[in-house]
């Protein structure tokens, strides 16, 4: 089943008020100008940086406060006694010094490969 078509009179069928009193459209109002978009500027990106690191810190610190006992690490003939946290801190800080030495080869060998093909395209 179909529903009958709207008569095509040149008007068109507008929905009901709505119940907070606002009217609909009108069909030759103009569209609603788009929001503009809210521009951050460099110190609320400072600021906003600065408080998630203090919410990181006072994470950090309470790790450390809850595991502070004693282990014993055994690594490549090394033996060492250290709280549990700054244990698992030390291999935390390790992994990102590892992340970052990669992420730095991956960079140095994109601007290679640039500087590469820009001195191809300005020779030919």
């Amino acid at each position: 089943m179909t529903e009958p078509a709207a008569p095509r009179t040149g008007t068109t069928t507008l929905p009901p008020a709505s119940a907070n009193g606002s009217a609909p459209p009108t069909p030759g109002s103009a569209p609603a100008a788009p929001r503009r978009r809210r521009l951050g500027t460099k110190t609320s990106a400072v600021r906003t940086t600065l408080v998630a690191g203090v919410v990181v810190l006072v994470v950090v610190l309470i790790f450390i406060i809850q595991n502070g006992h004693a282990v014993s690490i055994n690594f490549l003939g090394a033996h060492l006694q250290l709280p549990l946290a700054v244990a698992l801190l030390f291999a935390a800080v390790a992994g990102a010094l590892l992340m970052a030495a990669a992420g730095t080869a991956r960079i140095t060998e994109l601007r290679q490969i640039m500087r590469r093909d820009r001195r191809k395209s300005n020779a030919g």
